[in-house]
């Protein structure tokens, strides 16, 4: 466990970003980055800001559920990027920052005089961390690009859902997601050259590059081995077993035992230490190549059992297995609890409002959630004041002719 000083110290704390653009895929990298103690200055259109603010399903008071999370750990800022003075500001705020983040399309920052060589020349360690749907070159760069294209273009939707229904989506935006985390990588991969070279770059993240990069040997398994992926509902095909099985209480449990010496402990578990010898299923190719008896005979086995019991049988002989969680059984789980995967922070309206917390952790100088997402414009005083240096009455001037 960390000590009490490592707790005090963040590890990003060094760092400042300023975070312009909307919706997810940049304003997920900043959360990753605002999470290890980066300063983020989110930058926000003064009448409307993020649209991240009005997204989510479920809105008590009328307010996201989905803001607190993605802007947490990060002060609010508002800015008229259209406006020659604002995007001036901005380049005030670069002088002084680490990290300039966008996902806008290619050329917009370039039609505001915000493109890299001019912030370059203010800011030579400057890194400039841009996401957009293709990429800042190639053919497709100026389309308009959300993360759902990004995954029907990287691959992961034609793999995804069951083979006898169109191409399904994960549940989450996924592709934003993996563009996010894969920015946030460039962003401190591109801090650690500059240590060396004292230089800043450009770091490019497209959508579907990132997804892309996620499905595994998709190509050569096309180029050489003439083989498509297809939709496969719950199973990897070859890879046996590892399926949702059925128990005696109505319940669904998930068993992964595709390992050779994981499948012999099963089949001591099941009382037929016999399916570890037998030709059918001794190895992990022919496991593959009979799967679906296999899992017929696992899953008559697994029926025999409730819930609970078959898991005490399986952690028994060193088997692994899940039960299918949602948030009220992650909420109740006590290896959650242990590990506090969901933590508690006040919100100024809705009270205590629980999300998960940081990831990865580290032993030393572990991240920490500061705040849940800021109100509009929350911190503009502060930073134009005490980072900028200007005076209240020069802030209200600019509030009243709409550049703040």
């Amino acid at each position: 466990m960390a000590d009490d000083e490592s707790q005090e110290r963040l590890p990003l704390q060094d760092l400042r970003v300023i975070e312009m653009g909307q919706l997810l895929a940049g304003p997920f990298c900043g959360q990753l980055l605002a999470d290890f103690g980066a300063d983020v200055i989110k930058v926000e259109d003064p009448n409307r800001g993020d649209p991240m603010r009005q997204w989510g399903r479920e809105k008590p008071h009328g307010l996201s559920l989905w803001w607190p999370v993605v802007a947490r750990g990060k002060r609010s800022v508002t800015i008229d990027l259209r406006n020659e003075e604002g995007q001036e500001l901005v380049r005030s705020l670069v002088a002084q920052s680490d990290i300039l983040l966008e996902n806008f399309r290619p050329g917009t920052l370039e039609r505001w005089g915000l493109d890299y060589h001019t912030l370059a020349e203010i800011n030579p360690g400057l890194i400039l961390v841009r996401v957009t749907g293709y990429g800042q070159t190639g053919p497709y760069a100026g389309r308009a690009g959300f993360g759902s294209i990004g995954e029907a273009m990287g691959g992961i939707r034609y793999v995804t859902g069951n083979p006898e229904a169109p191409p399904s989506r994960a549940g989450i935006s996924i592709g934003d997601s993996l563009a996010a985390i894969f920015a946030a990588l460039g962003a401190l991969v591109a801090v650690h050259n500059r240590s060396v070279t004292g230089k800043g770059q450009v770091v490019d993240t497209a959508i579907y590059e990132a997804v892309l990069s996620m499905m595994e040997s998709l190509i050569p398994e096309y180029t050489l081995g003439h083989y498509i992926r297809e939709r496969t509902g719950a199973i990897l095909p070859n890879v046996a077993p590892s399926n949702i099985y059925p128990t005696k209480d109505g319940l669904l449990l998930l068993i992964a035992a595709n390992q050779d010496s994981v499948f012999g402990r099963l089949a001591l578990a099941m009382g037929q230490p016999e399916l570890a010898d037998d030709p059918r299923f001794a190895t992990h190719g022919a496991r593959g190549a009979n799967q679906v008896v296999l899992d017929e005979l696992i899953a008559e086995w697994t029926r025999r059992y409730d819930t609970a019991e078959l898991e005490e049988l399986l952690q028994a002989h060193g088997v692994p297995e899940g039960k299918i969680y949602r948030a009220p059984e992650m909420l109740a789980d006590p290896h959650f609890m242990a590990r506090q995967d969901i933590i508690s922070l006040e919100h100024p309206t809705l009270g205590a409002f629980q999300m998960h917390n940081v990831a990865p952790r580290l032993s030393a100088t572990p991240g920490r959630v500061r705040w849940v997402g800021p109100e509009l414009g929350e911190h503009t005083v502060e930073v134009l004041g005490g980072l900028l240096g200007l005076s209240g009455d020069a802030i209200a001037s600019l509030r009243q002719r709409g550049v703040i």
